[in-house]
């Protein structure tokens, strides 16, 4: 019995693994629109894809972004820069878009800018806190769908929307984990709304990886300044030894669970683009595969306790 089991799993991994091994065709023809491409998975997937011919357009925040880009990749690639904040830097970027890529449309787009910082226990913030990380990481991904949404469904293309394990399950404060939840929702809706055109709508769901997201030096400096702008009385509950803790996770446990490898994500970002059948979902890094999924299954009682179990103990706890 348990070796027939086994037998349909390997079958199973078989086929998929046979049945997305196909590519399409006419890579040249078809333009990729990336965002946050200054480093990161954007930058290597900017790369990747110029490398296989595709006609890339790679967004950045800084010149040196765009600079480091133009000097590494062919001149098939173009730079722009691109703030997903701002309606109008969105709305420039999309009509140089829609001017280049003419009738064909656009082949996808990849919402991969975000941001990791402010993050911190809730009451540590203010809602302009949520509200800076929101408009990267939630509003600037709608807002640049949105802009080139007719020009996808021109060509039946894909959206491929990067969102994080931390969108299937919250185990810290604050409006990371609300930025990837709204992703996942946004993702969901829109795949069934553009199903009918034949716009593949795909996600991304990354473990821990070495990226500007996971500095320790970025974290650490944010934990600390939120700390020091905190009113008393909030310092008193969490005591005077959290601060020292947090930062002694953040330096200990999170550059642990990074995995240097960005190429695990770059690989389902281009499996995503490019297979003529790709997965509704990706999820890349084997903390999230055999952790953080398997967590966001269990009963809420359950997930509670894990993660509580491993919390930094705070000084004025009810009793």
């Amino acid at each position: 019995m348990y070796l027939f089991l086994l037998g349909l799993v390997v079958f199973y991994y078989l086929y998929r693994w046979v049945r997305e091994l196909p590519r399409v065709s006419d890579k040249g023809s078809k333009y990729v629109y990336i965002t946050g491409c200054d480093s990161g998975f954007g930058n290597l997937l900017a790369h990747h894809l110029d490398k296989q011919g595709f006609r890339v357009i790679a967004s950045c925040f800084t010149e040196k972004g765009e600079e480091d880009l133009k000097k590494s990749c062919s001149s098939n690639l173009t730079t722009v820069h691109l703030d997903v904040r701002s309606k109008d830097s969105v709305s420039k970027v999309a009509a140089m878009i829609k001017d280049k890529v003419g009738e064909r449309g656009l082949w996808a787009v990849v919402n991969n800018a975000g941001v990791s910082v402010p993050s911190a226990p809730c009451d540590w913030l203010t809602i302009d806190d949520y509200k800076s990380m929101l408009d990267v990481n939630l509003n600037g991904v709608i807002a640049v769908t949105l802009s080139v949404l007719p020009l996808i469904k021109k060509a039946c293309g894909r959206v491929v929307n990067v969102a994080s394990v931390f969108g299937r399950i919250s185990v810290t404060g604050g409006p990371y984990p609300l930025s990837k939840y709204g992703v996942e929702a946004f993702n969901d809706s829109l795949r069934l709304n553009m199903a009918p055109f034949g716009v593949k709508v795909l996600c991304i769901e990354p473990g821990f990886f070495k990226t500007a997201v996971t500095d320790v030096a970025v974290l650490c400096k944010n934990v600390k300044m939120l700390w020091e702008r905190l009113p008393q009385e909030v310092k008193d509950d969490y005591g005077p030894e959290y601060l020292q803790r947090a930062l002694d996770m953040i330096s200990d446990k999170i550059a642990k669970m990074s995995d240097g490898d960005l190429m695990k994500v770059v690989s389902c970002m281009e499996h995503a683009v490019s297979a003529v059948r790709p997965r509704t979902r990706y999820s890349p890094g084997w903390d999230a595969k055999f952790f953080w999924l398997p967590l966001s299954y269990m009963p809420t009682c359950i997930s509670d306790y894990i993660v509580a179990k491993e919390a930094i103990p705070v000084a004025r706890q009810k009793q």
